[in-house]
């Protein structure tokens, strides 16, 4: 058997314990963190390719997990199609996409030179990981994406149809692509934001575009707020895997989704509760698996890593889970 628990998950060779991952786990929730941004600003630390390459590395030191992931943020590639942006401390765009604008915001191979940087981290971050881990690249979900483009303006669906088939899909292949080369095992989309995406869109129209990506190959894909009823789509497309938030029953989810890994999904906010009261829904959580075929479940939380989470729950979430299943 591989030693890379990541890697089998994804190719869904039976092993003992499962990888453990999760969103957001280089943050601010982290004091090795905290250090280097009393150095850098945000932009920096994504930017700087060793700097980002070092961030990425925190979580493997400090934690063990056994992946780790591209340190950037899903809008460069907004910034890459003209829109300027800054983190002050929540990310701000100078203007938004509009139905008048939008034609000079359609420059993919110009994004794609922007975002070299993200190739040179992935690629620096390899160089410098353990052999047994495992390397993610991401994107952000073209909707989700497409979402803060727009800021508050309200423009059709065909024009969101338009613009998404011409700029931001193939933006999306060809930045997937990219960082597949620069060392990436899987490259993860995450959608979080589909709670204004209508359930008809969703399926007859938005789903054939992440067939598009996910035909590249080892591509996951992570959904928050999905349309109610069309998981069972998501389930049937041919991405690597999913990952599901925790609102989504993960013990049902494995038993019914046998075609990639699955990825999640302890409540994130149950970090946040007092010692007992975290003990208690971890150990209901795991205990919800008893008798369930793990094979291929990549074990994380529901959403990312909240920024006020106590490092020693980190700490004690790894632990029980390597000890109930080891």
């Amino acid at each position: 058997m591989d030693a890379n628990k990541f890697t089998n998950a994804v190719n869904r060779v039976e092993q003992s314990c499962p990888p453990i991952w999760m969103m957001r786990q280089a943050g601010r929730y982290q004091p090795s963190y905290m250090e280097i941004k009393e150095s850098y600003n945000f932009e920096q630390m994504c930017k700087l390719p060793q700097i980002a390459s070092k961030v990425a590395m925190l979580p493997i030191n400090d934690f063990d997990f056994d992946a780790a992931i591209l340190f950037s943020d899903i809008l460069w590639h907004v910034e890459g199609l003209g829109l300027p942006l800054k983190f002050d401390p929540a990310p701000k765009f100078e203007f938004h996409l509009n139905e008048d604008n939008w034609q000079n915001h359609t420059d993919v191979e110009k994004a794609m030179d922007h975002l070299d940087f993200q190739q040179t981290a992935m690629a620096t971050t390899r160089d410098i990981l353990p052999d047994h881990k495992s390397l993610i690249g991401f994107v952000g979900g073209p909707w989700s994406v497409l979402n803060y483009a727009l800021g508050g303006n309200k423009v059709s669906n065909d024009f969101k149809t338009t613009y998404l088939t011409e700029v931001i899909i193939p933006l999306m292949v060809k930045s997937i692509r990219a960082q597949k080369v620069a060392g990436a095992d899987v490259v993860m989309i995450f959608d979080s934001g589909l709670s204004n995406i209508s359930k008809a869109y969703y399926e007859n129209t938005y789903l054939p575009m992440l067939e598009q990506l996910a035909l590249i190959g080892n591509v996951g894909y992570y959904s928050r707020d999905l349309p109610k009823g069309s998981l069972p789509k998501v389930k049937k497309m041919n991405f690597a895997g999913i990952g599901i938030d925790s609102t989504e029953d993960l013990a049902k989810t494995l038993q019914t989704h046998k075609n990639g890994f699955v990825q999640g999904n302890f409540n994130e906010q149950h970090m946040l509760l007092e010692n007992k009261l975290y003990h208690y829904e971890l150990d209901k959580w795991l205990d919800s698996l008893d008798g369930v075929d793990t094979t291929g479940w990549i074990c994380g939380l529901g959403h990312g890593i909240h920024k006020t989470t106590p490092t020693r729950n980190i700490t004690y979430f790894i632990d029980t889970v390597r000890n109930r299943f080891d």
